[in-house]
């Protein structure tokens, strides 16, 4: 159902499904899940360092990289929302 809202010059849905799945939500999904991984292991690969003991192998420094891989996926599915919300825009005109 469409309402008028207060200024705004088009229709509004008032109410949005929760099913409903926009373009770019699953990169910002994995995104997010990756950059959590990637957040544990640099706890992991930190307190070693500060509780004097021996610090862990070299990969688990590698692991720690995966937030900023998971920062850029989030960040390319926000751009693929915006590029989606756009071309919508464009053709609801």
């Amino acid at each position: 159902m469409f309402l008028a809202a207060g200024n705004y010059p088009g229709p509004v849905r008032d109410k949005t499904q929760t099913n409903s799945r926009e373009p770019g939500d699953r990169l910002i999904r994995a995104g997010a899940l990756v950059f959590f991984i990637g957040a544990v292991a640099t706890l992991v690969t930190v307190a070693p360092m500060l509780l004097g003991t021996t610090p862990f192998p070299t990969f688990m420094f590698g692991l720690s990289m995966l937030m900023g891989v998971g920062f850029l996926l989030a960040g390319a599915g926000v751009f693929q929302s915006i590029a989606a919300g756009r071309r919508q825009a464009r053709a609801g005109r």
